[in-house]
């Protein structure tokens, strides 16, 4: 006799009332050898694509190193190497200054003040090498004259430095750019010097903001700057590292290195580990940039210098190690 559900239906009929019977499981489908015969399916390759490469930063083994000026650092093995790039940075430094090296020099010795600020531009926007004979062989062979109105001779032969911010895909846009900002002023002389009420720190927080030019990225601004002021073409000092931009590799290095992202607290975190390790400000530039690279990739920038053993120590008794 039939039977009838709760909705009026015949019980087997009703999708509610009646359960449904559990389907059979279907075959599994047969490996494929991979034999070159019978079947049209192609074989799905199971290698992936090698287009990422995930780079990871060599780090010294944890042994539980604190310290409050580098929170971020916890082995005691990183804090020794971040004190021997803030020595060399700070001896580079100093090299600048006393004895300018390689094109430097040229820069300090130029009678024609527009034709060294071109050149320190260039230097800044190429970048020296590291690890070469003559770290200033590229610079030479691609520089141009102020007088000439061309931009660096930037080809597939020219070798650019660890820090350049030229744009192999145009390579002559921020050359360009640079000469623009140049045109609003009498000359380079005119636009480095700025207002004659400002002060050295005061010049460079302008000057740094003036030349936000397309393509020159931080790198280039603050090695221009600090270069200028050390060789003497211009009063200029930093009072901070300007760190922020996502892509900068020495934002990403203070970041590890003071334990924080926040951009002014990261500034404040700079200042206080250069008056605690009686170095410039502007050494931490290229001592975060080195810290965050292979121990073996230093950008010396073409320095000749070598770092003072006793400062290197002097720094990590600052660093408690």
């Amino acid at each position: 006799m039939p039977t009838f559900c709760r909705h009026g239906r015949f019980l087997q009929n009703c999708r509610i009332c009646n359960p449904v019977e559990a389907k059979p499981a279907p075959a599994a489908r047969p490996k494929s050898t991979g034999g070159g015969g019978g079947g049209g399916t192609a074989k799905r390759s199971s290698s992936r694509s090698s287009a990422v490469v995930v780079k990871r930063q060599a780090r010294a083994v944890e042994d539980g190193y604190e310290h409050e000026l580098v929170p971020g650092l916890k082995a005691s093995g990183d804090a020794k190497r971040l004190a021997a790039e803030l020595a060399f940075a700070t001896a580079r430094l100093g090299e600048l200054a006393a004895d300018p090296p390689g094109l430097y020099a040229e820069i300090a010795l130029a009678e024609n003040s527009e034709e060294a600020f071109w050149l320190a531009f260039v230097i800044a926007h190429l970048s020296p090498l590291a690890g070469e004979a003559d770290a200033f062989a590229s610079i030479e062979a691609a520089r141009t004259s102020w007088a000439s109105g061309e931009p660096p001779r930037v080809g597939d032969g020219v070798v650019l430095g660890a820090r350049t911010t030229v744009d192999p895909k145009q390579p002559a846009r921020t050359a360009d750019a640079y000469r623009a900002w140049v045109a609003r002023h009498t000359s380079q002389a005119d636009a480095f010097a700025g207002e004659a009420t400002w002060t050295p720190q005061r010049r460079f927080a302008r000057l740094y903001e003036r030349l936000s030019i397309p393509g020159f990225a931080r790198a280039g601004r603050f090695e221009l700057l600090t270069s200028i002021g050390r060789l003497g073409l211009a009063e200029i000092e930093p009072a901070e590292l300007r760190l922020g931009e996502a892509a900068d590799a020495t934002t990403i290095a203070a970041k590890r290195v003071f334990g924080i992202g926040d951009s002014y607290l990261l500034e404040q975190r700079a200042a206080a580990l250069a008056e605690e390790a009686g170095v410039p400000l502007a050494a931490l530039d290229l001592a975060l940039f080195n810290f965050g690279q292979a121990e073996t990739a230093r950008a010396t920038m073409g320095a000749a210098a070598t770092a003072d053993p006793d400062l290197g120590e002097a720094i990590e008794d600052a660093l408690g190690v």
